[in-house]
């Protein structure tokens, strides 16, 4: 257990952001996160739960509590049904570590959501995705304290409320994830997907498909794209890609004809924010310290001593001009703390 006062968030956040927060606790197992609540710590403060940062920009210093998980440990057991088993991992393990433990331990599920960063309980807050795959989409069963009742809760794949980019626990913040089960696959006679986008095109025609070729395919995709977080601070894709009404679509596409697209459920269309953001001349553009990378027009980063508030003024910048280009209105990904 640790407790900090007038903290610095700098190494907590992927974008490299230089905030502090007015108190910090970080916790390695459920009984002393359920005990720094039952102290009455949390009553009548701001308070928020973070796991690496990747997916967080801060507008300016928390003034309040920040939390962080320890948890830790990783288990496998069998399921009902054959070459089927369920995987539970602590919320502070990270996501990546876990995921290779599912490919080293031939568990199929989770390789296409390779070097996504951050840590094992954000899965669900976020719904991560990569490459076709959601944790929705292997998600079993997530525990998680209700801060508010002091009580351990556990909710199934439905009452966790998935949806793109969403869940319950984003809407209902009173609750800390401890720990995720997944339920994955045995590698013999598992069905890879490899569909989304340029995926089959980076796997070698003459290589027989495997949990880890593909893992380590897209590890090799993810580099040739994202930037380091070590080296160039970001949260990775800063937008969500916006579904749209076919209607709109197929007007664009007039314009456009070669606008990507993805079908999706109800007959919306998915188009890819960072061709939008592409197409508006932003890709390595400048403003301030803080820009939009040059391998992925996506990707928002810090040049170095950027604030969190320059960073959310491009933001704001693209926003406007994919607005006034294409009459579409994409929105963050990225968690922005004010």
């Amino acid at each position: 257990m640790r407790r900090e006062t007038d903290f610095s968030l700098l190494k907590y956040n992927t974008f490299g952001i230089d905030v502090r927060c007015r108190d910090f606790f970080e916790y390695e197992s459920v009984d002393e996160l359920a005990d720094f609540v039952a102290s009455g710590a949390l009553e009548g403060r701001r308070w928020m739960q973070i796991g690496g940062g990747s997916n967080l920009l801060f507008l300016s210093d928390f003034d309040g509590v920040v939390l962080h998980s320890k948890i830790d440990g990783i288990e496998i057991v069998p399921a009902d049904k054959p070459n089927e088993f369920f995987v539970t991992a602590g919320s502070g393990v990270v996501w990546d570590d876990f995921v290779a433990f599912c490919v080293d331990h031939h568990l199929g599920g989770v390789e296409n959501l390779s070097l996504i960063p951050g840590e094992v309980g954000a899965s669900p807050v976020q719904n991560i995705g990569a490459y076709g795959v959601e944790a929705k989409d292997v998600i079993y069963e997530v525990q998680a304290m209700d801060v508010t009742q002091g009580k351990m809760c556990r909710f199934s794949n439905a009452e966790c409320q998935f949806a793109y980019r969403d869940s319950y626990f984003k809407h209902h913040t009173n609750y800390i994830v401890t720990r995720v089960t997944v339920l994955l696959h045995s590698e013999e006679g598992y069905q890879y997907n490899v569909s989304y986008g340029n995926l089959l095109k980076a796997i070698p025609e003459e290589m027989a498909f495997s949990l880890s070729l593909i893992r380590k395919t897209i590890i090799g995709v993810r580099n040739s794209k994202l930037p380091d977080p070590k080296e160039i601070g970001s949260a990775g894709s800063f937008f969500k890609n916006p579904i749209v009404e076919r209607s709109l679509y197929e007007a664009l596409s007039k314009d456009y004809p070669e606008m990507p697209f993805y079908e999706v459920p109800d007959g919306m269309v998915k188009i890819p924010a960072g061709w939008l953001i592409d197409q508006c001349g932003w890709k390595g553009k400048q403003l301030e310290h803080a820009g939009v990378y040059e391998k992925q027009a996506l990707v928002l980063v810090n040049r170095g001593g950027a604030t969190g508030q320059e960073v959310w003024n491009l933001a704001e910048q693209i926003v406007a001009s994919v607005q006034k280009k294409f009459s579409i209105t994409i929105s963050p990904e990225v968690c922005v703390i004010r």
